[in-house]
C-alpha cells in the first residue's frame, strides 16, 4: 500500500471515529433533553434519524460505493448507542428471599407506605419493659447481615427490639420517586411508633436513620413518641448543615483496602450512563431512561466502590468484614439521591431541636467518615442531649463484628437507655466542641 493511500485510509477512519463519537454525543445530549423518555429510545432514534439524514446530505453526487461510507459512523453509533436502551435486569421490581433467621412480616403505615418489618423478641433477663426501634443507614437500602447481627446481641440483652426498612429498599415497597422526602421518613417513624402500639419507644438512629431521628426530635409530635433517642453516626441534619464544610475524623480505610469484587451496574453501559447523569444531576431520579425498580434490581454492592472502606479505620483496611450477603442486598440509588436532595432543599431545623425535652445521646466515631461538624452541630442544638459518645478504634460503621466492637457499642447503648453511668467519659460535651474540633483535625 502506498504512503498516501495509507494516508486518506487513516484520514477517513479518524473522520468516521469522530462521527461516531459526535452521534453518541447527540445521543447522551438528546437523552437529558427527553429525560430518557421510552427507555432512552426516543434519543435513540431521533439521533438515528439525525444521522441518516448526514450520510444522505454527506453522499450526494458520489457513486454508489461511496455513498455508503458516510452510514458507516450512523451504524457504528447506532449499534453503541443501542445497548444503553436495551434492559438487561427485570423492569418490575425483584425482592430479596425472607432471612431465615429473624421473623419478618409487611407493615401498611398510616402514610400509605408498606414497609418490611423485622422483630427480635427479647431473650435474657432482665427484660426490658419499652421496645427499641432501629432505624439503618443508607438510606433506602436494605438492613444488612452485619446490622441484624447486632440487633441480635441487643435482644440477647434483654431488648425487644424492631427494625423496618425504609419504603423503597430491602422487602419494603416502592414509593413514587416524589413521595421520597425526609419528611416523609420522619412520618413514617411516627406511623411506624403508632402502629407497633406499645407507647414510646426506644429509637437506634444510624447514620441516615440518625438524621430521620435527630429531625424527628425536632417535629413535636413526632418527639412524643420518643421514649429515649440514641443518634448514631449522623449525616447533615438540614439544609445549612448540609452547606457546612469541616473536618473528617481520624484516617479511613478509603485508598487503603482492597477494591470491592462482584458484578457492578455500572459496568453495564445502560446503568454506567442511566446512574451517572443522575448522579450528575442532569436526569432526575424519576428519569424515563429507567424504572425504580430497574434501577434497584440493577445495583450491586460492588458499585458502592470506596465508600463501604470509608466506614472503616485504616488499620482495618486489611479485614473489613463482608457486610451483607448478595442476596439480602438492595440499594435504591435513586430514591436515596432524591432523600438526600431534600435534605439539603430544607430550612434549619435549630429552632425545633433545641425545644426538644427527648432525652438524647449522641455517637461519634474515632474514624467517622461523615464531616464532623454535622455531628457536633446536633450536638450544639440539642439541649436534651445528655451525653455524647466518642467511640475509640471505629469508623463510621461503629458494630462491625471486629474484636470487641459489638460488645462495647451495645454497652454504651445499654447504658444510656438504662440510665446508668456509661463506660466511656461524656466526651465531647457542648461547651467543649471547639476544643474537640480543634484536637482532631
Amino acid at each position: 500500500m502506498s504512503l498516501p493511500v495509507a494516508i486518506r485510509l487513516l484520514g477517513r477512519l479518524i473522520l468516521v471515529l469522530l462521527a461516531v463519537v459526535g452521534l453518541a454525543g447527540l445521543f447522551l445530549a438528546l437523552v437529558v433533553v427527553t429525560d430518557g423518555a421510552r427507555s432512552g429510545l426516543a434519543a435513540w432514534l431521533t439521533a438515528f434519524a439525525v444521522g441518516i439524514v448526514a450520510a444522505l446530505w454527506r453522499g450526494r453526487g458520489r457513486t454508489w460505493p461511496g455513498r455508503l461510507w458516510p452510514f458507516v459512523p450512523v451504524v457504528a453509533a447506532a449499534a453503541l448507542t443501542a445497548s444503553i436502551c436495551v434492559p438487561t435486569v427485570p423492569t418490575t421490581r425483584q425482592y430479596p428471599p425472607d432471612l431465615p433467621f429473624v421473623a419478618m412480616g409487611h407493615w401498611s403505615l398510616s402514610t400509605g407506605s408498606r414497609v418490611a418489618v423485622y422483630h427480635y423478641p427479647p431473650v435474657g433477663a432482665p427484660r426490658r419493659p419499652t421496645p427499641l426501634v432501629y432505624l439503618h443507614g443508607g438510606p433506602v437500602r436494605s438492613i444488612s447481615v452485619l446490622d441484624h447481627r447486632f440487633l441480635r446481641l441487643l435482644a440477647g440483652q434483654g431488648y425487644d427490639v424492631y427494625a423496618y426498612e425504609h419504603p423503597g429498599g430491602g422487602r419494603s415497597d416502592l414509593l413514587p420517586m416524589e413521595q421520597y422526602t425526609i419528611s416523609r421518613s420522619v412520618r413514617d417513624l411516627a406511623a411506624f411508633i403508632d402502629r407497633l402500639d406499645k407507647g414510646p419507644a426506644d429509637i437506634l438512629g444510624f447514620s441516615a436513620g440518625a438524621i430521620v431521628l435527630t429531625r424527628a426530635l425536632a417535629t413535636p409530635d413526632t418527639a412524643a413518641r420518643v421514649h429515649r433517642a440514641i443518634i448514631a453516626e449522623p449525616g447533615p441534619m438540614d439544609g445549612p448543615t448540609a452547606l457546612t464544610s469541616g473536618q473528617q475524623g481520624r484516617p479511613s480505610a478509603r485508598g487503603l483496602a482492597p477494591a470491592p469484587t462482584g458484578g457492578r451496574a455500572t459496568h453495564v453501559p445502560r446503568y454506567a450512563v442511566a446512574l451517572g447523569l443522575i448522579q450528575l444531576g442532569l436526569l432526575p431520579p424519576d428519569t424515563g431512561l429507567i424504572t425504580q425498580a430497574e434501577g434497584v434490581n440493577a445495583f450491586k454492592a460492588a458499585d458502592l466502590g470506596s465508600d463501604t472502606a470509608s466506614a472503616y479505620c485504616a488499620r482495618d483496611a486489611g479485614r473489613i468484614p463482608t457486610e451483607d450477603t448478595a442476596e439480602n442486598f438492595s440499594f435504591n440509588a435513586a430514591a436515596s439521591l432524591r432523600i438526600q436532595q431534600t435534605i439539603k432543599d430544607s430550612p434549619s431545623i435549630v429552632p425545633g431541636l433545641s425545644r426538644s425535652r427527648t432525652p438524647a445521646m449522641l455517637m461519634i466515631a474515632e474514624c467517622s467518615s461523615q464531616t464532623r461538624q454535622w455531628q457536633t452541630s446536633i450536638l450544639a442544638a440539642g439541649s436534651a442531649i445528655e451525653r455524647t459518645q466518642y467511640m475509640p478504634g471505629v469508623g463510621h460503621r461503629l458494630w462491625n463484628g471486629l474484636d470487641d466492637n459489638n460488645e462495647r457499642a451495645a454497652a454504651v447503648i445499654t447504658a444510656f437507655l438504662q440510665g446508668e453511668p456509661s463506660p466511656l467519659p461524656n466526651y465531647p460535651t457542648r461547651t467543649g466542641i471547639s476544643a474537640f474540633l480543634r484536637d482532631h483535625r
